[in-house]
């Protein structure tokens, strides 16, 4: 059914770049906003993916129908807002019933300005990415709809595309900090370059006893190392990886001299170090029921993931930091998910073990990065 009437709305359109229109209703946020429109197939968990700052600069398509019934609280939150530019919903419900709510949707959608569109034909609109592709798209309301819809469209073909944006270095702290998660006994100090940390990866590390200092991207692999840790992790965050300048030359410093796990854009990252590629997905991986296989063990995962791009690189190739065994693969598409260099301390996984939201099939990777820094480099 529609929103209208449950709460203050007034018409919107979404346009995608190829010209397709899909109308709704817009309950906040600005008269234009843009962003790379993907679909995410999480059932629950809205509160955690849009504030995961690896949907910057991304409009999220939610595919479960009915979004908001749980309200919001402060400790779903990933970030300190939402990272993502707006959320495309088939129905927003006005109605809030959680224990653990402390606010409606709608009103921390409002409180935080993110553009919501709703009463979207989401199932259309999936469909289209899927066979389309992701594009950019655009949301428009209020005085944006006097435009004709060949303006519109133009304007959303002249803002910015995913390819070639390094979005990391938008997202990253300002400068380092400690990490407010303590751990109840602090076993490990693990430096976290923060490419656009979530807050469960913090709460991941302090439980396996990991006291965590956070540093924005850009910082020199001198400086990680004076830090004095006992591991490096590399963060998950948006964007293209082949536009993150000077990770890689900074991570090719670090290898070998300090155990390192990447996860999502850490592990492209640590891709591109190792003299791989990264490529443009058709239409990414956004959801928290991903079937990944753990090529050693042959256990399948079921795996919360967020990422447009990914890395090319055979089993058992030769790079510069020596050979290097693939160690998962997405059961969908067969693409890489896993990675584990055999001359150097150092793996990576493309999907978010941490799990906020999702399974937590992947948890023990936590505990794999902290046999890791007990064996050193």
């Amino acid at each position: 059914m529609s929103d209208a009437g449950l709460f203050d709305t007034q018409p919107a359109v979404l346009v995608l770049e190829d010209g397709t229109t899909f109308r709704g209703e817009a309950v906040c946020g600005g008269d234009a906003t843009f962003g790379e429109v993907v679909f995410n197939t999480s059932l629950v968990g809205y509160q955690e993916v849009i504030s995961d700052p690896s949907y910057a600069g991304q409009l999220v398509t939610m595919t479960y129908p009915h979004i908001g019934n749980y309200g919001a609280n402060a400790h779903d939150d990933e970030s300190r807002r939402p990272a993502a530019e707006g959320i495309v919903l088939r129905d927003l419900s006005a109605v809030t019933s959680n224990h653990r709510s402390e606010e409606s949707f709608t009103t921390y959608l409002a409180r935080n300005g993110l553009t919501c569109i709703t009463g979207v034909d989401t199932r259309r609109l999936t469909r289209h990415i899927r066979s389309e592709g992701a594009m950019t798209g655009g949301i428009f309301s209020g005085v944006a709809l006097d435009k004709s819809p060949a303006e519109l469209t133009d304007a959303v073909r002249e803002s910015p595309a995913m390819e070639g944006r390094d979005l990391a270095s938008v997202v990253t702290a300002g400068a380092p900090y400690v990490s407010p998660e303590r751990p109840a006994e602090a076993r490990y100090r693990v430096a976290l370059v923060d490419f656009g940390v979530k807050r469960t990866i913090l709460r991941r590390l302090a439980a396996a006893g990991c006291d965590v200092t956070v540093f924005p991207a850009g910082t020199s692999a001198d400086d990680l190392l004076a830090h004095g840790g006992d591991g490096v992790m590399l963060s998950n965050g948006p964007g293209d990886p082949a536009a993150v300048a000077g990770a890689p030359a900074t991570l090719a410093a670090l290898l070998g001299n300090v155990p390192v796990f990447g996860i999502c854009l850490g592990h492209q990252i640590l891709g591109l170090t190792l003299g791989a590629r990264t490529f443009k997905l058709p239409f990414g991986h956004h959801g928290a029921n991903h079937p990944v296989l753990d090529v050693e063990t042959g256990r399948i995962e079921i795996t919360s993931q967020n990422h447009g791009f990914s890395v090319a690189l055979d089993d058992g190739a030769e790079t510069p930091f020596g050979k290097v065994d693939l160690t998962h693969r997405n059961l969908n598409d067969d693409t890489l998910e896993g990675l584990a260099c055999r001359d150097v301390a150092a793996f990576s996984v493309q999907y978010h073990p941490e799990a906020g939201p999702g399974p937590h099939d992947a948890a023990y990777l936590f505990e794999r990065f902290t046999k890791l820094m007990d064996r050193g480099v």
